[in-house]
């Protein structure tokens, strides 16, 4: 909370002691610990979301749903919550792609060229389904809402943005490890200031004619890709004057899971535990027995393919010369290989059941 307060003092009568915490969605609750005479639950609760972002952003020019990006902008949702929205890239105007924080909603951005982004109707579902055919499509992660409770350094599980126990995983560098070095510390920093970061919407897809990766609706996932190509991939996907992609982090995987579970789309049990029913796996029989096409396997928050269909690559490691993979895939049941799930392979291994998604580092 340091980063988010500055001094608050309260005084209290002699005998009444506190505890500090804070809440999901950003807030600092303090509660008394012993019998209160006045009131019901003891408890006071104080909103200060998005202190530090409001002063970055009140820098920033603005967009609104359904506008594009002139330069690097701030777009500000019906309920006050803030995102950054890189140069050249269009705010969807469709009501649950447009909306930071809830069930089953999530700000959704479009990289439309810029003589095409005006005039959309986008409340016609034909015109949008073709717009989430025709144009790569990234996610927010609203970081600076979640609790605190991920690790960057292994030990210590004090991070909004950060990789998640929820499996008993061992964080060590014997073990899973993520150095905060390169691109991931740029990450950080940018995740610092601007509260939050942008992932694939979807698993990336090979385009047909032009062979460049795609996070594209109604595509085949691109797999029997090695981690070296898939990284190599992710990071020619996006690159500007004010954005640029690279593959998917472990810490970047995690925070999305918290995410997702902290909005109240998903519980942590399906997620940690048992993940058939989002998505396509060997046991959950509404999908067939083989990889579905992106936007076909389940979608939680806007983002599609969370749970089953294939293997993710991240840059996450285990010992040394492993990397990690996460999610499972089709051939896998959903109760043996929950999105939490852990698994790792070496580098220069590509199978069938193994793809990738991009993140965006804002410069």
């Amino acid at each position: 909370m340091a980063n988010r307060y500055n001094k608050f003092v309260f005084e209290a009568e002699e005998g009444i002691t506190f505890d500090v915490s804070e809440g999901t969605s950003g807030e600092l609750i303090i509660r008394a610990l012993n019998d209160v005479s006045e009131g019901t639950s003891g408890e006071l609760i104080i909103r200060a979301l998005n202190i530090v972002s409001n002063n970055v952003y009140s820098e920033l020019p603005t967009v609104s749903a359904g506008e594009y990006a002139e330069v690097l902008s701030v777009y500000t949702d019906n309920n006050g919550n803030k995102a950054v929205v890189p140069q050249g890239w269009t705010v969807s105007g469709v009501p649950k792609e447009n909306i930071i924080w809830g069930k089953d909603k999530g700000l959704v951005i479009y990289h439309i060229p810029k003589e095409k982004a005006s005039g959309i109707n986008w409340q016609n579902p034909d015109e949008v389904e073709t717009l989430m055919r025709t144009y790569d499509q990234f996610v927010w992660t609203p970081v600076g809402l979640l609790t605190a409770n991920g690790t960057l350094d292994g030990i210590h599980f004090n991070e909004k943005f950060g990789r998640m126990n929820y499996r008993n995983n061992t964080f060590s560098e014997s073990e899973y490890h993520e150095p905060l070095v390169g691109e991931l510390l740029f990450q950080k920093e940018s995740v610092d200031k601007y509260d939050g970061y942008y992932s694939s919407r979807y698993d990336i897809s090979k385009d047909k004619d032009t062979g460049k990766p795609r996070s594209v609706k109604g595509a085949i996932p691109w797999t029997y890709i090695n981690f070296p190509t898939a990284k190599e991939v992710a990071s020619t996907m996006v690159q500007s004057k004010t954005v640029t992609s690279h593959l998917m982090y472990g810490a970047e995987y995690d925070t999305r899971e918290k995410w997702v579970i902290e909005s109240g789309a998903v519980t942590t049990k399906e997620i940690a535990e048992d993940s058939t029913e989002l998505g396509n796996y060997y046991n959950n029989k509404n999908y067939p027995s083989r990889i579905v096409k992106t936007g076909e396997d389940g979608c939680i928050n806007n983002i599609y393919g969370f749970a089953g269909n294939f293997d993710e690559w991240t840059q996450e490691q285990n010992n040394n010369s492993c990397r990690v993979i996460r999610g499972g895939f089709y051939d896998n049941c959903g109760d043996d290989y929950p999105v939490a799930y852990r698994d790792y392979c070496y580098p220069i291994c590509s199978y069938i059941g193994t793809g990738f998604r991009a993140t965006l580092y804002i410069n």
